[in-house]
């Protein structure tokens, strides 16, 4: 039996990418770069802990920028923080995912939201315990 689309193309026939996925060169760079601008703004606007991390983020940011260490530890101090975002932004997507398939209480989809609350609690562990050493060889210096 031959299976057809609403297009009435033969589904073995079918393009296996998705239809957003269309663009090429140039225009794919800049269309991912509004997606991510997008992306960044929604995460702004809607996600509490996403504007709470984005504030520690950015005074973490000015202080590290300001303390008398080396480039390599401010970079570390930044980085970190901005490791939390980008795991706040998995984290994110993965519950409007678990969201959209099922507002209902399943075991999977608690697992999947709880992974990423944890992944985001080790980002933040990592980012503490960063800011502790870099500052501790500071202090002690």
């Amino acid at each position: 039996m031959l299976s057809v689309n609403n297009n009435g193309q033969n589904m073995s026939e079918q393009q296996t990418v998705s239809e957003f996925k269309s663009k090429s060169g140039m225009r794919r760079i800049f269309a991912a770069f509004f997606y991510s601008i997008d992306g960044l703004l929604v995460a702004i606007r809607s996600e509490h802990a996403f504007r709470q991390e984005l504030l520690l983020a950015a005074v973490a940011a000015v202080v590290a920028l300001l303390l008398p260490v080396s480039a390599i530890e401010k970079l570390l101090l930044i980085g970190v923080m901005v490791l939390v975002l980008i795991v706040e932004l998995l984290n994110s997507a993965v519950e409007a995912v678990v969201d959209r398939v099922s507002l209902e209480r399943h075991p999977l989809s608690k697992n999947a939201k709880d992974f990423g609350s944890a992944a985001v609690l080790l980002a933040l562990l990592l980012a503490g315990a960063t800011w502790i050493v870099v500052l501790w060889r500071w202090w002690s210096a």
